[in-house]
Formats: structure tokens, C-alpha cells, sequence
């Protein structure tokens, strides 16, 4: 049965709604950043940009790095827009927007977040590479889809109880990343990370100005939380809506964190442009070995 009209939104040219792209402008590798402006930051290491397209906070270029089709896309901030891009990329390769039907034969995507982070753990340093192994999401995107069988229970709960989590606050979910993008991308340059995605930048990550917090200690429960030797090591928006969408959709994704902040320390880097500028180098070349 055809996608109705009001819930696949097409532009006039047949563009996806937001994104404001057609398949033919996808690569099957993609690289999603926060930054609208970043999109600049990966493509300049281009060997050729073959399509640039900007609506919102969406920026999109297509190109060539090493003879390997790459698209970059910003995504803005937090797992609402992370919806939109992914579910938008996901009619792109595996819906017929012509007939607007579900094609028998599914694409896969690769994509890899490379964005910025915060380490609450003393021993992974400002200015590290961390890639995110699992993700928590504090936000509730996970739970408005059929996403039980790619939770992991166990971990979700054993956090719960570690933290006394408060009931009024969306239920933690746990989220694995895709573990050939994983391997492929690790080096002796990378740390393995469990990666807490949160809802915003201040009260959610637990910085005060002037609003007193629910619960002021809940960035040290989360820094003591052990799983079967599984510690949570850093703080960012991203990530968990990303590996769940993912999964669910049947793409392979991974997230490459720069470390700008550590909160255990309370350092913040001096060379944060060179940090995800490296970062950025150092992904494209291990896409491409």
C-alpha cells in the first residue's frame, strides 16, 4: 500500500521534506556531524564535491574522498533532528518514492557521527578520540517505536537501579553501535566508550547557572556506574537516537567523539577545532583503507 502524502512529505522537485535531497545525491557511506558549519570542515579534504544542497539546519554535500562516495549531512542537536535525518535518509535508498512503496530489496547504510563530547571518566584526556561502543539515551525517542528487541534490558536496568532514577524522567535505553564499523574504525589511537546521549546541554548534563538540579549528583552515579566492567565514559546528544534508528532501520552506524571536556577534571581544550579536525582525518582515512 502507497505512503499517503501527509506522512511521507515530498518537495516539488521530489526531494525528502526536510533534508531537501533525492537518491541520487546519496552515498551509502554518510557522515553526520552536528555542526551545519563542519559539513565545510570534512568535505574541504575532498578530492571533489559532485552536490551541496542547505535547508535549516540540514547542510548536505556529496563527494568523492579517495574515489569513495561520501555524503556529509549536519544533523543540529539532540535526538529530535537525529529522527528526521534518519528516517529521511532511510526513504531515500529503501522507499520508491515514485510509487511510494516499500522496496523488496533493503539498503544498508554506513554512518559514522563524528561530533564533539564530554569525558566524565579522569583517565580519557581532553583532546582523545573516543568511539562509542553503547549508547544510553536519557531522551524518549527509542520508546515511541517497537524497539524492545534492540535494547539491552539488563544494562538499562542495572542503571536504574545504580542511580535511583527518578520516575518522572524518560527511561534510560541502552543501544549497542555496529560492531564491524566498530572494529574497523579502532586503533591504538581510539578509546572504547558507553556513551550517555542527554536531552539537553546544562541541566540534563548537570551544569548549573542558576537552576538548582533534580538530582545534583547524578553525573558522579553515572561515572561509578559499573556493568560487568562496562563504565559510562562520556556525555554528548547524539549518539543513542543515532544507533537505535539504526538498528531499527537496518543500518550500520558508529559515533566518533571528540573529547573537548573532561567533567571529572573540569578541563576544557584549548585546541578544539584541531581536535575534530583530526578526528575528522583520521575517519575518513580508516572509511577508505
Amino acid at each position: 500500500m502507497p505512503i499517503k502524502d501527509s506522512e511521507l512529505i515530498l518537495n516539488p522537485d521530489g526531494s525528502v521534506y526536510h533534508l531537501n535531497i533525492r537518491p541520487e545525491h546519496l552515498a551509502k557511506t554518510v557522515i553526520t556531524v552536528g555542526d551545519p558549519d563542519r559539513v565545510d570542515g570534512v568535505t574541504k579534504y575532498f578530492d571533489s564535491v559532485s552536490f551541496k544542497t542547505r535547508k535549516r539546519e540540514f547542510h548536505t554535500q556529496t563527494g568523492l574522498y579517495k574515489n569513495k562516495p561520501i555524503t556529509v549531512i549536519s544533523t543540529g542537536i539532540g535526538t529530535d533532528n537525529i529522527d528526521i535525518v534518519f528516517n529521511e535518509l532511510d526513504a531515500l535508498v529503501n522507499i520508491d518514492l515514485e510509487t511510494r512503496e516499500i522496496k523488496k530489496d533493503l539498503t544498508a547504510l554506513d554512518i559514522v557521527r563524528i561530533g564533539t563530547s564530554g569525558s566524565i571518566q579522569k583517565d580519557i584526556p581532553i583532546d582523545a578520540f573516543l568511539i562509542s561502543e553503547y549508547a544510553v539515551g536519557f531522551d524518549s525517542l527509542l520508546h515511541f517505536y517497537n524497539s524492545e528487541a534492540i535494547q539491552n534490558k539488563d544494562i538499562s536496568e542495572a542503571l536504574i537501579t545504580h542511580t535511583g532514577w527518578d520516575k518522572q524522567k524518560s527511561s534510560p535505553y541502552v543501544v549497542k553501535g555496529d560492531e564491524s564499523l566498530f572494529k574497523k574504525l579502532s586503533s591504538d589511537k581510539t578509546h572504547a566508550g558507553f556513551t550517555a546521549t542527554n536531552v539537553g546541554f546544562y541541566g540534563p548534563q548537570g551544569r548549573v547557572l542558576r537552576l538548582a538540579l533534580q538530582d545534583a549528583a547524578l553525573n558522579d552515579k553515572l561515572a561509578s556506574f559499573n556493568y560487568k566492567g562496562l563504565n559510562i565514559t562520556n556525555m554528548e546528544m547524539e549518539t543513542s537516537g543515532i544507533y537505535g534508528l539504526a538498528k531499527l532501520l537496518g543500518h550500520r552506524a558508529l559515533s566518533m567523539n571528540a573529547i573537548i571536556a573532561n567533567r571529572a577534571t573540569g578541563e576544557f581544550t584549548k585546541n578544539g577545532k584541531n581536535t575534530v579536525d583530526s578526528l575528522i582525518q583520521y575517519t575518513l582515512d580508516k572509511l577508505t583503507e
